[in-house]
Protein backbone atom coordinates (compact mmCIF):
# COMPACT_ATOMS: atom_id res chain seq x y z
CA UNK A 1 0.00 0.00 0.00
CA UNK A 2 2.77 2.62 0.53
CA UNK A 3 4.43 1.56 -2.88
CA UNK A 4 0.89 2.72 -4.31
CA UNK A 5 0.71 6.06 -2.22
CA UNK A 6 4.19 6.81 -3.22
CA UNK A 7 4.06 6.10 -6.68
CA UNK A 8 0.65 8.28 -6.56
CA UNK A 9 2.60 11.15 -5.10
CA UNK A 10 5.71 10.38 -7.74
CA UNK A 11 2.90 10.61 -10.69
CA UNK A 12 1.33 13.83 -9.30
CA UNK A 13 4.78 15.88 -8.69
CA UNK A 14 6.16 15.14 -12.46
CA UNK A 15 3.06 16.48 -13.69
CA UNK A 16 3.23 19.30 -11.69
CA UNK A 17 6.22 20.17 -12.38
CA UNK A 18 5.69 19.90 -16.20
CA UNK A 19 5.80 23.54 -18.10
CA UNK A 20 2.89 24.35 -19.45
CA UNK A 21 2.78 27.18 -21.79
CA UNK A 22 0.78 30.31 -21.66
CA UNK A 23 -1.08 31.41 -24.64
CA UNK A 24 1.16 34.60 -24.77
CA UNK A 25 4.12 32.13 -25.08
CA UNK A 26 2.58 30.81 -28.25
CA UNK A 27 4.45 32.35 -31.43
CA UNK A 28 1.45 33.35 -34.15
CA UNK A 29 2.75 33.35 -37.84
CA UNK A 30 2.54 37.57 -38.65
CA UNK A 31 4.29 36.86 -42.02
CA UNK A 32 3.30 38.83 -45.29
CA UNK A 33 3.48 42.32 -46.19
CA UNK A 34 1.10 44.85 -44.37
CA UNK A 35 0.18 48.60 -45.58
CA UNK A 36 -1.05 51.07 -43.61
CA UNK A 37 -0.86 53.96 -41.72
CA UNK A 38 1.40 55.09 -38.59
CA UNK A 39 -0.11 57.59 -36.25
CA UNK A 40 0.84 59.72 -33.47
CA UNK A 41 -0.85 62.52 -31.47
CA UNK A 42 -3.49 63.12 -34.75
CA UNK A 43 -0.07 63.30 -37.42
CA UNK A 44 -0.54 60.04 -39.73
CA UNK A 45 1.94 58.63 -42.68
CA UNK A 46 1.81 56.16 -45.10
CA UNK A 47 4.00 52.99 -43.98
CA UNK A 48 4.45 49.31 -45.63
CA UNK A 49 5.88 47.08 -43.48
CA UNK A 50 7.44 43.62 -44.37
CA UNK A 51 7.68 40.47 -41.99
CA UNK A 52 9.06 37.53 -42.69
CA UNK A 53 10.15 34.84 -40.31
CA UNK A 54 12.13 36.85 -37.83
CA UNK A 55 13.23 39.48 -40.23
CA UNK A 56 11.50 42.66 -40.79
CA UNK A 57 11.87 45.65 -43.26
CA UNK A 58 9.73 48.51 -44.10
CA UNK A 59 9.58 52.49 -45.37
CA UNK A 60 7.35 55.82 -44.84
CA UNK A 61 5.86 58.17 -47.12
CA UNK A 62 7.45 60.68 -44.51
CA UNK A 63 11.18 60.55 -43.75
CA UNK A 64 11.56 58.95 -40.62
CA UNK A 65 8.15 59.50 -39.48
CA UNK A 66 8.34 56.00 -38.44
CA UNK A 67 11.61 55.29 -39.25
CA UNK A 68 11.13 51.56 -40.13
CA UNK A 69 14.45 50.47 -41.79
CA UNK A 70 15.52 46.33 -41.22
CA UNK A 71 15.96 44.43 -38.21
CA UNK A 72 14.68 41.39 -36.41
CA UNK A 73 11.39 40.83 -34.50
CA UNK A 74 9.99 38.08 -32.33
CA UNK A 75 6.08 37.54 -31.06
CA UNK A 76 4.20 35.78 -28.82
CA UNK A 77 0.10 35.70 -29.02
CA UNK A 78 0.18 39.50 -27.66
CA UNK A 79 3.20 41.08 -27.88
CA UNK A 80 5.78 42.01 -30.64
CA UNK A 81 9.08 43.25 -30.01
CA UNK A 82 11.25 44.68 -32.27
CA UNK A 83 14.83 44.83 -32.80
CA UNK A 84 15.90 47.79 -35.78
CA UNK A 85 19.75 47.08 -36.80
CA UNK A 86 20.01 50.26 -39.07
CA UNK A 87 22.11 53.16 -38.47
CA UNK A 88 20.12 56.15 -37.63
CA UNK A 89 21.55 59.66 -37.51
CA UNK A 90 20.79 61.66 -34.33
CA UNK A 91 18.72 64.61 -36.19
CA UNK A 92 14.97 62.95 -35.19
CA UNK A 93 12.96 62.14 -32.36
CA UNK A 94 14.33 58.44 -32.05
CA UNK A 95 11.22 57.33 -30.43
CA UNK A 96 9.88 56.74 -34.04
CA UNK A 97 12.37 53.93 -34.63
CA UNK A 98 10.71 50.80 -34.80
CA UNK A 99 12.28 48.72 -31.57
CA UNK A 100 11.25 47.68 -28.92
CA UNK A 101 7.89 46.05 -27.31
CA UNK A 102 4.23 46.75 -28.84
CA UNK A 103 0.69 44.98 -28.19
CA UNK A 104 -0.78 43.50 -31.25
CA UNK A 105 -4.26 42.41 -32.21
CA UNK A 106 -4.55 40.35 -35.77
CA UNK A 107 -8.24 39.89 -37.04
CA UNK A 108 -8.17 37.78 -40.05
CA UNK A 109 -6.10 40.55 -42.96
CA UNK A 110 -5.75 43.44 -39.86
CA UNK A 111 -3.02 43.86 -37.77
CA UNK A 112 -2.91 46.58 -35.35
CA UNK A 113 0.11 47.65 -33.56
CA UNK A 114 0.12 50.06 -29.97
CA UNK A 115 2.64 51.12 -27.66
CA UNK A 116 2.03 52.74 -24.22
CA UNK A 117 2.92 56.32 -25.70
CA UNK A 118 -0.07 56.36 -27.99
CA UNK A 119 1.61 55.64 -31.34
CA UNK A 120 -0.54 53.12 -33.42
CA UNK A 121 0.37 50.70 -36.84
CA UNK A 122 -3.11 50.59 -38.39
CA UNK A 123 -1.62 47.93 -41.91
CA UNK A 124 -3.47 45.51 -43.66
CA UNK A 125 -2.33 42.13 -44.95
CA UNK A 126 -1.50 42.16 -49.09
Amino acid sequence: MKKLIYLSLLITASFASCDHNSEADVHVNLNGTYIGTFERNGRVSNVELDLAEDRFSGTSDTDKYPAICSGIYSNNTVEITFSNHCAWTADFDWSLILSDTWTFNLSEDQLIMTKANGDKYSLTKQ
